[in-house]
């Protein structure tokens, strides 16, 4: 049935996301509402459905609504226990409230699970039954498809590969999880460490030390630069290299603005897991940049809701 007409939703932190799908094709430019504006959930809640109402006058055959959000997720009762980043969510029936306010079937999932369901379904993931998402940006997030479906394990709670520890006596998680990855390559991370490396060797920190920064940084030939990238891949291969020998999976899709750094991530990425797997985990293993950017979450759920027809 993907080749119904379906509203996706995507909820961030700065804005929800909504267009129409059909397929992997967008129908419609993306409408955005901002989420700070509303306080608590019912306000954004009503903002939403009355943007359906109007998205449904032009397109009158919309079949379901899916719907991606940061943080943890009840996949079973469509219920969202908080927004990463947005006040005033704690246990919100957010599926069923769209589902009854809209009069439309509505799937509710986790965003990364959204991504990882998108990449598999139709961008760099396609084809293969094991594949292991990952998304770099403010923090690490994670999807996986094992056998051709998306596992979410026994809490709906699988997939945080942000908060796998790369080592048992460093910086602490948010949960206590020391060495969490996600507080070596977050966003903000990456700048620290950058601006730490810079001051080490006596040099001035550049103003725009952000991972995009870097990125030219290093493309102009800055050695701290290049240096940061290499920290930053063998950051995340300690990750992936667990994740690899845990799941084996068939390919490795990595997304989010971090991995816009194109070579400077992937290169020493791929040549420090090749020196850390075994030849029956790494030499079948493909390690690609995710086709889908910005568009990724609301291409999943708006899948995931076409499927459940």
């Amino acid at each position: 049935m993907s080749n119904q007409q379906v509203i996706g939703i995507d909820f961030g932190g700065t804005s929800v996301k909504l267009a129409v799908v059909e397929g992997s094709e967008l129908l419609t430019d993306v409408f955005r509402i901002p989420t700070q504006d509303f306080v608590g959930a019912n306000p954004l809640i009503a903002a939403i459905i009355d943007q359906v109402k109007e998205i449904r006058e032009t397109f009158p055959n919309i079949a379901a609504i899916g719907i991606g959000v940061p943080g943890a997720v009840d996949f079973s009762t469509g219920i969202t226990y908080n927004l990463t980043n947005v006040k005033g969510w704690s246990s919100v029936p957010l599926r069923d409230e769209i589902q009854r306010l809209s009069g439309l079937p509505t799937v509710l999932d986790n965003d990364a699970n959204c991504m990882a369901f998108a990449e598999w379904k139709f961008g760099a993931g396609q084809g293969y039954r094991n594949v292991v998402c990952v998304t770099l940006g403010t923090g690490v997030g994670g999807g996986l498809i094992l056998s051709g479906e998306v596992f979410r394990g026994s809490t709906y709670a699988a997939g945080e590969i942000g908060q796998m520890s790369i080592d048992y006596n460093g910086v602490e998680g948010p949960y206590g999880n020391s060495g969490a990855l996600e507080r070596y390559i977050g966003n903000r991370q990456i700048a620290e460490m950058a601006a730490k490396m810079y001051e080490e060797k006596g040099l001035p920190v550049p103003e725009d030390h952000s991972p995009e920064g870097l990125a030219i940084l290093a493309r102009d030939g800055d050695e701290v630069a290049r240096e940061a990238w290499r920290r930053i891949a063998h950051y995340l291969a300690a990750s992936l290299m667990s994740t690899i020998y845990l799941l084996n999976p068939d390919a490795v899709v990595i997304g989010g603005g971090v991995a816009h750094a194109g070579e400077l991530l992937f290169d020493p990425l791929k040549a420090k897991l090749k020196e850390t797997l075994t030849l029956e985990c790494f030499h079948h293993l493909s390690v690609v940049p995710a086709r889908f950017g910005n568009t990724a979450g609301i291409l999943g759920c708006s899948a995931m809701a076409a499927e459940s027809l």
